[in-house]
């Protein structure tokens, strides 16, 4: 039963976060020009500055493209389990490649861009690298698997 629970409650964890994506990234403009103004003015005060003018709006971007999909790479791990780390940058290209598809085919007022897969399946992987580090933190020792197992 509480197995069943745990999958429901990850199905939609799942369901919610792939609705995000597709709402930030499907949509007709990626945000209103309140946002965009801010981040411009944001980006501008960052340049004035010597140890910050490194920031621009590309690595932003691209930052927050690797940030979109870390989330893939937990959600990835947990439904495959650590043996199917593999499947999490796979998912990541894929779901980016749809994703630039559809807005290259049907969304005139988006760019579809190869830095976005590149950043997408990134976020993928560093999702997926936590939950391997993770999983390899939380597993007891060999010696101390066998004494776990016999409690």
């Amino acid at each position: 039963m509480r197995r069943t629970a745990s999958r429901v409650v990850l199905a939609l964890l799942t369901g919610l976060y792939l609705w995000a994506v597709g709402w930030m990234t499907l949509t007709v403009r990626p945000y209103g020009s309140d946002i965009s103004s801010a981040v411009d003015r944001l980006i501008a005060w960052f340049a004035l500055r010597p140890s910050t003018a490194w920031i621009t709006y590309e690595r932003v971007e691209f930052g927050a493209n690797v940030a979109m999909f870390v989330p893939l790479g937990v959600f990835a791990v947990l439904w495959f389990g650590v043996r199917g780390w593999w499947t999490a940058p796979v998912l990541g290209l894929l779901v980016s490649g749809m994703i630039e598809a559809i807005q290259l085919l049907f969304l005139p007022t988006r760019y579809p861009d190869v830095r976005d897969l590149v950043a997408n399946t990134l976020g993928a992987v560093v999702g997926m690298l936590f939950m391997l580090l993770l999983a390899f933190l939380l597993t007891p020792p060999p010696g101390r698997r066998a004494l776990a197992a016999a409690d």
